[in-house]
C-alpha cells in the first residue's frame, strides 16, 4: 500500500495530508495537483490488488489465505467489471474536505481509528498512521502536513 502511494506521490501529483491503515480498510485525505483523482486512484487500486494478492498466493503460512482468496474470486466474479478477482469496493466514498475544520475533524476520526479499535492508547502510538507526522514523531514516511494541529 505504501509503497503505491509514495509511487503516487512522487510520479502522479499525489498529496497525502493523512492516512491510517487498519486490518479491514484504509483511510485516506489526499489531494492532487497534477492529474484527474479518479485516474490516480484507479491505477493505484489495480497495482495494490496484483501486488496484494501475490503475496497472499505467496505466503503459505497465511492461515486464512485459502478464504481470502476463495472471498476475492468469488467477489471479481460477481462483478463485471472484474476478471476473476476482486480485492477493493468497486466505488470509493469521497468527501470534498471544503474548510479547515471538516479537514481537522477527518483527520481526528481516522488517527482516532485505532484508538478505538482497541490497538493503542493514543493516536501518536499507531505505527500505520500519519498521527506520528503531525505530533512530530519519526513517521513512515513524509506527508502534506495541513495546517498545524492543537495537541
Amino acid at each position: 500500500m505504501i509503497d503505491s502511494w509514495l509511487y503516487c506521490r512522487d510520479n502522479k501529483g499525489l498529496e497525502i495530508y493523512g492516512w491510517c491503515i487498519m486490518t479491514s480498510h484504509v483511510h485516506l485525505i489526499i489531494g492532487t495537483t497534477e492529474a484527474d483523482m479518479q485516474d490516480i486512484l484507479r491505477d493505484m487500486k489495480k497495482h495494490t490488488s496484483q501486488q496484494l494478492r501475490q503475496a497472499i498466493e505467496n505466503h503459505p503460512q497465511e492461515s486464512r489465505r485459502e478464504w481470502m482468496l476463495w472471498m476475492m474470486k468469488r467477489a471479481g466474479r460477481k462483478n463485471s467489471n472484474n476478471t476473476n478477482f476482486q480485492l477493493w469496493q468497486q466505488d470509493n466514498h469521497p468527501i470534498e474536505l471544503s474548510t479547515h475544520k471538516m479537514l481537522h475533524q477527518k483527520l481526528d476520526y481516522i488517527h482516532h481509528n485505532p484508538v478505538d479499535a482497541g490497538l493503542v492508547e493514543k493516536p501518536e502510538d499507531y505505527l500505520y498512521s500519519s498521527a506520528r507526522n503531525y505530533y512530530g514523531l519519526p513517521a513512515m514516511f513524509d506527508i502534506t502536513l495541513a495546517d498545524p494541529l492543537v495537541v
